[in-house]
């Protein structure tokens, strides 16, 4: 019986493995590390098949190079022997959702997904710290984690205890080289797990801007580039001599050939048709109230198909329009001063965090019609927007005001809002899905810090009442509460029994945004708000290999139960699941048979079974439900016939099934 291997997949075997398909006459002989003899690539060879000169040493050539790089390379392709570890209680609707919230390294992460996720992704979305020469902004220790742990140390993030320093200062030698070591092996692994017609969307910064467009263009090639978004923010995150009001979002796909069309949001068919309805009726009713009444009788008839855009419900000479909350300033203070109602003549009731617009914006939109008034003064005036500038292509430029992202958080987890510098917008996020990602496709991210990601994935399936999935990866950084942004957070957390790690706030906002949804989806359908904790820890197999002088006793117990005493079945379960490539959000359920313990995966994807002392009734009535795939514990049949027949038993009763042991 075949065993699974039980570890990430070699890349650098399989790269070898191509390029010896390439080129067979490279193919050479050498001897390892222990004197023993293996196969091995003849490089000198290579550079002469790929030359059309003589090659008589290293040759100038047009690249991307930094003190690091082979190492950063060797790192990312290097297996590792980890897991991850479901944490049912830390999940909300374990069994039935689809979406996953990985807490770990996302470098592990990365290298446990690739046989899992190969090319499933539609979207990755990376906002990587932005490696800021000044300023001391409180950076999460996920923007650097796992192998790259000691670039903290050396670029002062964290101190050897693990605890936040301020931003990489310019004295650092290796200020960018570690960023970019950092930012080469993630983007190498999450390349394998974009679809055909996957996108990446980098967030970053003018410090670091020119080398994520050079990263790209060598590991997705510069054919392969989709274009630059420029995020018009308003707020000056590093204050210079100019005022940095912007960021860049640069978009890269995995074949630029596999991108059909111009990217649309869903809600472009509808818009054309409110644009027709308000040409057709504008050219029939000169009467402002007969054209209302008309638009009123059309608008009821068809409210129930225009989705988000039903709030567009009245008309005029200028076409469609909604009334809109733009004229609140979120997140802060904004501007105090007086708006007449036309009727009243009293001071119209202000935002409670005052206008976002200076008074002389305010007198412009007046005169020009643009501003909503309510039956009295006791309503708050909001902004005429009208369906026709409703965007539905997605722009290079893309203006949204940076404090709504803090003020998103507030308004659902105001305990959050200390602990991440300048969180992205929900708004943002769903932009760039909505014209991405199709209903009932995955999204990646990458540095998962507040969630935005997953917020937005949730509420633009609440829309549209959409399948999307989310896939969240967040290093569990510590919240020790000696910052004054941070104290807030640890209290909430102590207060409601929560460990002070950064990752549990992640998740908590998603809970909240889960539970926020449905309470405004009453008798709605079914939606999954939920998700899956994985937490990626050591193997579950105790390592057996040994040199005989490094043998101890309490290893030679180890090695009598290879399989680690702390871990349960489920834990097994999902180990064999990365190993085999199983969708990690397909839905488990747990059956006894046979006194037994007995795991189904997607009904009969997978069944494992992990107890021990296995007869051959259970086997059969394994086999008789003819499964795609089973396995079991290499030690836990009842005998060692039992073992033997298990083989027959299946080719008999279900020849098709894939059998494997752990």
């Amino acid at each position: 019986m075949d065993k699974l291997k039980m570890h990430s997949p070699d890349i650098t075997q399989q790269n070898i493995d191509k390029l010896l398909e390439l080129f067979p006459n490279c193919k050479t002989e050498k001897q390892d590390d222990n004197g023993e003899l293996s196969i091995g690539v003849d490089f000198d060879l290579l550079k002469q098949e790929l030359s059309k000169n003589i090659v008589e040493g290293p040759q100038e050539r047009y690249q991307l190079n930094w003190p690091g790089k082979k190492e950063a390379l060797l790192t990312a392709n290097a297996p590792i022997a980890k897991t991850l570890r479901p944490c049912r209680e830390e999940s909300v609707n374990f069994d039935t959702t689809e979406n996953l919230f990985i807490e770990g390294d996302n470098l592990d992460a990365l290298k446990l997904l690739q046989e899992t996720y190969l090319g499933k992704v539609k979207m990755i979305y990376i906002d990587p710290p932005y490696n800021r020469k000044k300023g001391n902004d409180l950076i999460y220790r996920d923007d650097f984690t796992g192998n790259t742990y000691e670039y903290l140390v050396r670029s002062n993030h964290i101190d050897s205890e693990g605890r936040q320093l301020e931003s990489n200062p310019e004295s650092n030698g290796r200020f960018h080289s570690d960023w970019l070591s950092m930012m080469f092996q993630r983007l190498r692994l999450s390349k394998n797990l974009l679809a055909d017609d996957g996108v990446v969307f980098i967030s970053i910064d003018d410090n670091e801007t020119h080398n994520v467009c050079k990263l790209c263009d060598e590991i997705f090639g510069e054919e392969n580039f989709v274009g630059t978004i420029i995020w018009k923010n308003v707020t000056d995150n590093n204050p210079t001599n100019v005022a940095v009001e912007h960021e860049s979002i640069h978009v890269y796909s995995k074949s630029i050939l596999n991108l059909e069309g111009v990217w649309k949001s869903k809600l472009s068919e509808i818009k054309d048709a409110l644009e027709e309805v308000s040409d057709d009726l504008n050219e029939r009713f000169e009467d402002t109230e007969e054209l209302q009444a008309e638009y009123t009788k059309w608008f009821r008839e068809n409210k129930s198909q225009l989705g988000p855009l039903d709030r567009y419900k009245y008309i005029d000479k200028g076409g469609v329009y909604t009334g809109s909350q733009s004229v609140h300033n979120p997140g802060k203070d904004g501007y105090r001063y007086d708006v007449l109602h036309p009727v009243s003549g009293e001071p119209c009731k202000q935002p409670l965090m005052g206008y976002r617009f200076p008074e002389s914006t305010m007198r412009g939109l007046l005169n020009s019609g643009k501003i909503l008034f309510g039956d009295n003064h006791d309503k708050i005036i909001e902004l005429k927007v009208y369906a026709k500038d409703y965007a539905d292509k997605l722009s290079s430029v893309f203006e949204l005001d940076g404090r709504t992202g803090p003020y998103d958080l507030k308004t659902l987890f105001p305990e959050a809002v200390k602990v991440f510098s300048n969180p992205k917008p929900v708004a943002l996020l769903e932009r760039l899905i909505s014209f991405v990602m199709s209903s009932n496709q995955i999204g990646l991210d990458m540095f998962a810090g507040s969630s935005t990601f997953s917020h937005a994935v949730l509420k633009l399936n609440a829309t549209d009442n959409g399948l999307r999935k989310f896939i969240s990866l967040q290093f569990p950084e510590i919240i020790d509460g000696k910052s004054k942004d941070s104290k807030l957070a640890l209290e909430f957390c102590k207060k409601v029994g929560m460990e002070p790690l950064i990752s549990n706030i992640s998740k908590e906002r998603v809970r909240r945004v889960g539970k926020k949804i449905n309470e405004e989806r009453l008798g709605g359908t079914f939606l999954d708000t939920g998700f899956r904790v994985l937490k990626i820890d050591s193997s579950n197999m105790n390592d057996v290999h040994y040199r005989p002088d490094a043998v101890s006793k309490d290893d030679l117990f180890n090695q009598v139960e290879h399989i680690k005493t702390d871990r349960s079945s489920e834990d097994l379960l999902f180990q064999v699941m990365l190993d085999w490539g199983v969708d990690l959000s397909l839905p488990i359920r747990k059956e006894v048979i046979e006194g037994k313990e007995v795991y189904f995966v997607n009904d009969d994807d997978l069944i494992a079974c992990f107890d021990k002392d296995i007869d051959e009734a259970l086997i059969k009535a394994l086999a008789a439900k003819a499964p795609l795939r089973v396995v079991f514990r290499d030690d836990g049949f009842v005998s060692d016939s039992v073992k033997i027949n298990v083989e027959q038993i299946f080719k008999q009763l279900a020849p098709a099934t894939d059998i494997k042991a752990i």
